[in-house]
């Protein structure tokens, strides 16, 4: 049901380099393979992408096609793309035991329709998302993740890898160890940010019944509000400082919670739930520039 195009080339050889009244061989092997593939798709297709290493660039477009093009730098891995009915799975096998980690690494630029739903792996390097609408699951190591303009109900798993979201919407769980986490003009009524010991910095929207829930273990966690926001907060940090710009109505939270330094009350209406806490980093509650 699905047609696919496939254009590859490779160099391997000395590199020669021209110097004015001299023609040089160097010793340095050069090894570059490019591929580019094609797959049809319907609606909602999901596509996921397993790579050990590498930098994996994903952007929605308006065709019906999900298009693949990888670029490694040796022999030592093996790029396979290919479809079952409306899946399109992406994977780098590594083919020697030997390898140096720069051998292993393959790059991938991946278009995809904007309704696509995404799982993807990605050891170390760094996971880009632009204006996909669909569901995405994406776990890390060390990569980084970074999303522009994304919708759907989206998932983040890293060890040490830091994640950064522009104008992100629909539900969103980020989960990292030691990786810091920024939410720039955020859209989403449910975030779950939760970092060990990294930063968190929250500078989204408060929509009406939202939930915004923001945890680490140290570090610092940083909101931004403007006046005109409306939402219920609660702020802990057990062996930490809370810092608060807001003037707030206690009355919507009853009485203050006696574990550590805390802080609750309302903005406006609280039509939104703010909670934040930490162990021993510090919370810090600003206005808006």
């Amino acid at each position: 049901m699905s047609t696919s195009s496939v254009c590859s080339h490779f160099v391997k050889g000395k590199a020669v380099i021209l110097v004015p009244g001299l023609l040089a061989l160097t010793a340095v092997p050069v090894w570059a393979r490019h591929i580019e593939k094609h797959f049809k798709v319907e609606a909602h297709p999901v596509v996921t992408i397993h790579n050990p290493s590498g930098i994996i660039t994903i952007k929605a477009w308006t065709k019906q096609e999900v298009m693949v093009m990888s670029d490694q730098n040796s022999d030592a891995v093996e790029v396979e793309a290919d479809q079952a009915n409306n899946r399109v799975d992406i994977t780098t096998h590594q083919i020697s035991e030997t390898a140096s980690p720069d051998d292993t690494r393959a790059d991938y630029q991946v278009n995809v329709p904007e309704d696509a739903e995404l799982q993807i792996h990605d050891d170390s390097g760094a996971v880009n998302v632009a204006n996909v609408l669909g569901d995405m699951n994406v776990e890390t190591i060390g990569a980084g993740v970074g999303m522009a303009d994304t919708a759907g109900y989206t998932t983040v798993s890293t060890v040490n890898g830091s994640f950064q979201c522009l104008r992100c919407a629909g539900r969103l769980e980020v989960r990292s160890i030691s990786g810091n986490i920024r939410l720039d003009d955020t859209r989403s009524s449910d975030v779950l940010a939760q970092t060990s010991t990294g930063n968190i910095i929250f500078n989204g929207q408060y929509l009406p019944n939202g939930s915004y829930r923001l945890k680490n273990y140290s570090g610092a966690i940083e909101v931004r509000f403007s006046p005109a926001d409306s939402f219920d907060l609660s702020a802990t940090s057990l062996k930490g400082k809370v810092n608060n710009e807001l003037k707030l109505d206690p009355s919507h939270r009853g009485f203050l919670p006696k574990i550590g330094n805390s802080l609750v009350g309302a903005l406006n209406a609280g039509r939104a739930r703010v909670e934040l806490s930490s162990f021993n980093g510090t919370i810090n509650i600003l206005k808006r520039n």
